[in-house]
């Protein structure tokens, strides 16, 4: 038998990953809420490896209580995810996590769609790859942490530009627009909003991107699911995140800033 695996969060996504573990060998221990971290830490100290599952908005609350037997073993999954997410942690700024950019999503009642290959890095990468090869859920696993973290640059634009921009096609009484719609008929808006989150990424990174590169990956994964609707139930709550950031910057995102004016 495999060595066995700790889950921290069995939600729609949790539980593809852990779905995707137990079919390639490994016995899976989950954390729920009812469980506090270091009572499973006791009862599963050496695990291969610990998947946090939890929402983006969970995150931080859930590595501030990590058990230290755990630190070194984590697997991170989280939307608008970035490098420094983890660095802020002592613990981690020599121990990176194994970390993947999801492009694949799971809905109640639904099965899980695909819209493109989602990347991974870290010394569990092989790990995560095998477990969702069982789904049929295609992974690469990327060469190095610079690569890594332009995969989730890309992620963050895709996530942040569709959803605010259907917050604005929404204003327009274009409910429900997919990313087709946006790229083929709303392409400038698209284009503007996507580079005032590149501002913030590059501000939140401390580096300069290719900018064409990013919005075509963006558009790539546009791709991948045409019919994908932009908004979330998320939407309005990644803006207001957004714009936070770009005043901590001193950025002024005048698209950003009217979309949030013509919501009000």
């Amino acid at each position: 038998m495999k060595q066995p695996l700790v889950v921290i969060g069995l939600g729609e996504m949790g539980s593809v990953f852990a779905r995707g573990l137990l079919r390639s060998g490994h016995p899976v221990y989950p954390v729920t809420r009812q469980i506090t971290l270091d009572d499973a830490a006791q009862q599963m100290p050496e695990p291969l490896l610990v998947l946090v599952a939890v929402a983006e908005n969970d995150l931080h609350p859930v590595l501030e209580k990590m058990p230290a037997a755990w630190q070194q073993r984590l697997v991170l999954l989280q939307n608008e995810l970035l490098p420094r997410d983890w660095q802020q942690y002592e613990w981690l700024k020599n121990n990176a996590p194994t970390v993947i950019s999801v492009w694949f999503e799971k809905k109640k009642g639904q099965d899980t769609k695909v819209l493109i290959p989602s990347p991974v890095y870290g010394p569990h990468a092989q790990t995560i790859h095998d477990a969702l090869a069982t789904l049929e859920i295609p992974v690469n696993i990327v060469k190095d942490s610079q690569q890594l973290e332009l995969e989730l640059v890309i992620k963050n634009v895709y996530i942040l530009t569709t959803n605010i921009a259907g917050l604005a096609l929404k204003a327009i009484g274009l409910d429900n627009a997919s990313v087709k719609t946006l790229w083929e008929q709303h392409q400038t808006l698209a284009t503007t909003i996507a580079n005032e989150v590149i501002d913030i990424q590059e501000y939140l990174t401390g580096k300069t991107f290719d900018r064409n590169a990013l919005i075509k990956g963006m558009h790539n994964a546009m791709q991948g699911d045409p019919e994908h609707k932009c908004m979330g139930r998320s939407a309005p709550a990644r803006l207001e995140r957004a714009l936070d950031i770009a005043k901590q910057a001193q950025l002024h995102p005048e698209q950003l800033l009217k979309i949030k004016s013509n919501l009000l």
